[in-house]
């Protein structure tokens, strides 16, 4: 086994290696008008039922959309969508058109307002189960309340960001339920 020598590192880069999951686009919609945003800071808080928490920060046009409609869309873009996602992430949609400027299909949800996006792997439409658990951030927590997936391919290639302009393509699949047959849950 091996062991690592370890060097002194700036905590506010830490982010780049601990990294929670898959970037995610959020799609939203409030009155007349829809938005998308790029997330990369969120995670998984419950199973039954699922909550998601993520971290919108006040300055965000889609900070006022789900806090307005106290809904969203969670959107898995898959390694090709990567341009999209970055634009995405690098304009307003307080001024821009997001799913017209980088070309994405909105697709009805079934219970949320907000669309879908029908270029992306799975889409998971949530609603607000508490907007404010930390009063010092706008940290979010959403119900999933219904979620579409693909059938195929089984293991998308998803895309992590880690910060800097830097993104990682998910890499080998590792089941050590076979590699470790003994092993129990």
């Amino acid at each position: 086994m091996k062991k690592y020598h370890k060097e002194h590192f700036d905590p506010a880069n830490v982010r780049r290696l601990l990294e929670p999951g898959p970037v995610v686009l959020v799609s939203s919609a409030l009155n007349d008008q829809t938005n998308i945003m790029t997330m990369g800071w969120h995670m998984m808080i419950g199973f039954s039922p699922a909550l998601f928490g993520c971290y919108i920060d006040e300055s965000n046009h889609s900070y006022d959309m789900v806090t307005g409609s106290k809904e969203c869309v969670i959107n898995l873009p898959t390694a090709d969508l990567l341009e999209q996602v970055i634009g995405i992430g690098n304009c307003s949609g307080a001024d821009t058109d997001k799913f017209k400027l980088f070309n994405l299909t909105k697709e009805s949800a079934t219970e949320v307002q907000a669309p879908m996006i029908a270029e992306c792997y799975a889409s998971f439409e949530c609603r607000l189960a508490n907007a404010h658990p930390n009063p010092n951030h706008p940290l979010f927590v959403w119900q999933v309340v219904r979620a579409h997936v693909a059938k195929s391919p089984k293991l998308p290639k998803t895309l992590h960001y880690r910060g800097d302009g830097e993104f990682m393509i998910s890499g080998r699949e590792v089941n050590t339920l076979r590699q470790f047959p003994n092993q129990t849950r």
